[in-house]
């Protein structure tokens, strides 16, 4: 599982990045709406950056390898998903995007499910 351990800490280094470049170089730039998207889309990514390391922590406690592989490769899809979404939204106002960030909503809600049933089988 040492591969969501890489995957979470690169994502953890984008999202402080992304937060950066939003706060800094989007301020004035963007509608405020749309500023709230692209921070909505960073928080998400970090949230979720932070899940992966933690799946990747706990993997070695939980005895359920299929369901905590699933739950990391979910993790990440909806990072893609959801995030990324909300960034490509916000940065080009192509609206039709706002219909693939729940998906990676339902990606994170399974991940999260997956995990506190990888849990439970303890």
């Amino acid at each position: 599982m040492k591969i969501f351990l890489i995957i979470g800490a690169i994502n953890a280094c984008l999202a402080v990045g992304l937060g950066a470049f939003g706060a800094h170089g989007l301020e004035g730039r963007l509608s405020e709406r749309m500023l709230e998207t692209f921070k909505t889309g960073v928080q998400y990514h970090m949230y979720h950056a932070l899940g992966l390391i933690g799946i990747a922590l706990a993997a070695d406690k939980l005895q359920s390898a299929g369901l905590i592989n699933w739950a990391g490769w979910l993790m990440f899809a909806g990072i893609i998903l959801f995030s990324g979404s909300l960034y490509v939204l916000s940065l080009s106002g192509i609206k039709i995007l706002g219909a693939i960030t729940p998906l990676g909503g339902l990606a994170f809600i399974i991940a999260w499910i997956l995990l506190a049933v990888a849990a439970l089988k303890l």
